[in-house]
């Protein structure tokens, strides 16, 4: 009977719904809900219980699927010939994936980014999204910011990066954000960003290359590396030709110079500051400077009475909140601890902005500001005018300025659960 066939389907679905009872939901689970250091994937947005692979839903589906299944027959047997090949061609042509998702940005091609990995970078990169701050600024100072879709959190500078949809935290960006931008090549840094991040989205199909420079000429060799990836190698020259031209012509007006003694504070409480190992120390190197603190610690912890024996010539403080520094500034001489040192006593101390903080291009305004502060006699002896800045960087440089991979197996990249370290050097790299 043809009703016979539901009634005992019917019978079979009450027999299994009694016999296994529905798994209980669970609350699906979030970027705001996930621990903290948890590697975030697409495929766990909402990742609650499964359904039991034995349910009444498993047996429904079936059922509907198979009864589809029959219907669909049914339909082709009546087709006639002609009208069946269209209609097989019109599925085929449907499961076919669109031309433009799979040739938009061309062949690939094999680079090798900082960190040693092999990266297949599209042929023609026009969708960018930048984790870090200082590679936000590189890009623009390449002269391909329209060509940047997304960003990370304080990505500030230029103005311009301001405007691009952030994907979130340099240590916990959103990957589904990443994704929904379509970028042909995400860029990290090994200083800002998490090793699994950069895995995760390489499991995504997702492009990514990374930098990772410790000193001043690492940087500049590191765009360099950046602006061939992109296809844009001769302006990466030209990029890294003036900035190098910059650095000769300082190292000429601080030829025969004595360095001064600095402190540069990262964050005052704690005390934090700089290793010899860093490309911040190597830039105060550039800019006559010698820092106190010679340890291979990149972030070290230091005691006030540590830099009260220590006794630096100058105080480096580095922030981008101007007005909260300033004030800090302006109190230290009634600090404990901080008004013992000469430094304060005799108002020798600099408030930096971000830049220093940042391996970008916008470092070397930042070595040229430090060494006109630190030896003011060098620069009104040599009066010499300074190398052109290269094409398209310079109106870069002329806005008013407004930032370990350590746990162990993962080779100095940053971890996401180390707040306190993120807290000082969010505004960083």
């Amino acid at each position: 009977m043809p009703g016979a066939g539901r009634v005992a389907s019917k019978i079979q679905f009450r027999r299994h719904s009694a016999r296994v009872p529905r798994s209980t939901p669970r609350e699906a689970v979030s970027q705001e809900t996930c621990p903290a250091g948890a590697a975030i994937t697409l495929r766990e947005k909402g990742c609650g219980a499964k359904p039991h692979s034995d349910s009444w839903g498993f047996f429904v589906a079936r059922a509907v699927l198979s009864l589809r299944r029959t219907l669909c027959l049914r339909m082709l047997s009546r087709l006639r010939p002609a009208a069946l090949c269209l209609f097989v061609a019109t599925l085929a042509a449907e499961a076919q994936p669109a031309p433009a998702a799979t040739k938009a940005s061309g062949p690939a091609r094999s680079v090798t980014d900082d960190t040693g990995r092999t990266v297949f970078v599209p042929a023609q990169v026009r969708r960018i999204v930048s984790l870090a701050p200082s590679l936000t600024e590189t890009l623009f100072a390449l002269g391909v910011g329209d060509r940047v879709v997304g960003v990370s959190d304080y990505c500030n500078y230029p103005a311009a990066a301001r405007t691009r949809p952030s994907v979130g935290a340099p240590l916990n960006p959103s990957l589904e954000s990443i994704a929904a931008l379509r970028p042909d090549l995400v860029v990290a840094a090994k200083s800002a960003n998490r090793r699994e991040t950069v895995d995760e989205l390489a499991r995504l199909g997702i492009a990514t290359y990374a930098t990772d420079a410790h000193s001043v000429e690492q940087i500049l060799t590191s765009i360099e590396h950046l602006a061939d990836a992109l296809g844009i190698a001769e302006t990466g020259q030209q990029l890294t030709g003036a900035l190098r031209a910059r650095l000769a012509h300082l190292q000429q007006q601080l030829a025969g110079r004595t360095p001064r003694s600095v402190l540069l504070v990262v964050w005052h409480e704690p005390l934090i500051s700089i290793g010899r190992n860093t490309f911040i120390a190597d830039a105060l190197r550039y800019a006559g400077a010698s820092h106190v603190i010679e340890t291979e610690q990149d972030w070290p912890r230091l005691s006030l009475e540590e830099v009260v024996r220590l006794q630096p010539e100058y105080l480096l403080f580095a922030g981008d909140h101007a007005a909260a520094m300033a004030s800090l500034l302006a109190a230290l001489p009634q600090r404990p601890g901080w008004r013992k040192l000469a430094a304060v006593q005799q108002h020798r101390t600099l408030l930096l902005d971000e830049s220093i903080n940042r391996p970008s291009p916008r470092l070397l305004d930042a070595i040229e500001t430090i060494a006109r502060q630190l030896h003011p006699e060098a620069f009104r002896q040599n009066a010499a005018p300074s190398p052109p800045a290269a094409p398209g960087f310079a109106a870069l440089c002329s806005q008013a300025p407004a930032e370990n991979w350590t746990q162990p197996g993962l080779a100095g990249w940053p971890v996401a659960a180390d707040a306190e370290a993120d807290r000082s050097r969010r505004t960083q790299r």
